[in-house]
């Protein structure tokens, strides 16, 4: 086994065509996030390395707001005939970087609402004696991107991705990605995973080592049934306890959407982390993520060519 194993890798290197072979390999290496499949790979280690191999994370409420941080690079097949990372592949990284986030913070949570009937943590609300029935999805709603500076061939970038905000309904997470190495976090959570910045506050100048930014937002189901994002983000241990509980009445809920970052910034100084500090970043969130939401109501402007269409075309 050994022998044909050195004897396959010698006729690699230095039998007839080597040279192709080599250079093949070498092209395959550089660019393999964009070989067919791989971005199936991707999605489904990530998946397996947060929720089957790694025990559950137990994460106070204090670090619901971290960030969780992916390396990458733009490879030859992201590039687009500006010569730089075109635009679309953005989306195929961002899957890959909010599964790392969400499978991190929340598989606790998604483990008991998968569990349901044992657990009830969503109870039916035709019936609230008994728990809600239904298979489990955690669906992607929308994705905004807006493009600040072009990523070229082969250069290196990270993805910070955190929790943005939540409402009735969805889940937001925000995405940056950053020039490799300009921007160090104050600490590392566990372990260390790289150096870290002395200094409080943001970094100097970080603004210019933002390639884009992108809003992310999911909901989570059992059957038909919309289940609201604190109960798990409750499950997950990510939220101090709060008076009344953190499912708030809806008219709470469009009340904290109109609020501003002046609104929350004393809450959010507060030197105890304690529900108010929590709730004073989600409002902090809410103020970007509810001009996120109304793009929803764009579907009401579609009115089928009313006044007529230029033509049809294929889309290759």
């Amino acid at each position: 086994m050994w022998d044909k194993a050195v004897e396959l890798v010698s006729w690699f290197l230095s039998g007839p065509g080597r040279n192709s072979r080599i250079i093949a390999l070498f092209m395959l290496i550089l660019n393999w996030k964009s070989v067919p499949f791989v971005w199936t790979f991707r999605v489904f280690s990530a998946l397996t390395c947060h929720l089957v191999l790694r025990e559950y994370h137990a994460h106070s409420p204090d670090k619901l707001f971290h960030y969780s941080i992916c390396q990458s690079h733009a490879t030859l097949y992201d590039i687009d005939y500006n010569l730089h990372k075109s635009n679309s592949t953005y989306f195929a990284d961002l899957d890959v970087a909010r599964i790392h986030l969400a499978g991190h913070l929340l598989a606790r949570g998604v483990k008991a609402l998968s569990e349901n009937s044992k657990t009830k943590l969503v109870l039916d609300p035709r019936n609230p004696t008994r728990a809600a029935k239904g298979s489990v999805s955690v669906s992607l709603g929308a994705v905004h991107s807006s493009f600040k500076r072009e990523i070229k061939p082969y250069q290196p970038y990270e993805m910070w991705t955190r929790v943005l905000s939540w409402d009735r309904k969805w889940f937001y997470m925000v995405s940056y990605f950053v020039e490799k190495g300009a921007v160090k976090p104050r600490s590392w959570d566990a372990g260390s995973f790289g150096p870290t910045r002395k200094t409080k506050g943001k970094p100097e100048n970080w603004e210019k080592k933002v390639f884009a930014t992108a809003v992310s937002k999911y909901v989570f189901k059992i059957g038909r049934l919309s289940v609201h994002p604190a109960i798990v983000i409750g499950a997950s241990g990510l939220l101090p306890e709060r008076p009344g509980g953190w499912i708030v009445a809806d008219s709470c809920m469009k009340h904290t959407a109109s609020s501003t970052d002046a609104e929350t910034k004393d809450v959010i100084q507060e030197a105890e982390w304690d529900w108010r500090r929590t709730e004073g970043e989600r409002l902090k969130g809410l103020v970007h993520a509810k001009h996120f939401a109304t793009l929803d109501e764009l579907t009401s402007q579609f009115d089928g060519g009313e006044d007529g269409a230029f033509g049809k075309w294929s889309l290759g």
